[in-house]
């Protein structure tokens, strides 16, 4: 059976990241930073969730003269609906595999 959109555990992680405050925007590299994941992983997927409509996505000028400005991402409502299915499905699964890895008693 295939596995539905935005499963990987990849994407979970990022979900994670986005709902501890969905209202926050975020730059890519502290989502990189805080997710551990790599800037190849990372990026397509927020690219992926942004044409899907379920991340926002925004341009936010640098308070440097001379440095470029940095797209900002934060969770749309049905963004944080996603995520929190994701999520929460996520963590069952693991609890499950937890539950089959404790040893009954005889």
């Amino acid at each position: 059976m295939p596995r539905p959109p935005h499963a990987s555990p990849q994407t979970v992680r990022l979900f994670e990241a986005l709902l501890a405050d969905p209202a926050r925007w975020r730059y890519g590299y502290d989502l990189s930073r805080e997710t551990g994941l790599a800037s190849g992983t990372l990026y397509p997927i927020l690219m992926r969730l942004s044409a899907q409509q379920l991340l926002d996505t925004g341009w936010e000028a640098s308070d440097e003269p001379g440095r470029p400005p940095r797209h900002t991402y934060r969770l749309t409502a049905d963004g944080v609906a996603l995520a929190r299915e994701r999520t929460a499905a996520a963590a069952r699964k693991q609890r499950g595999r937890a539950a089959a890895f404790i040893p009954r008693k005889a």
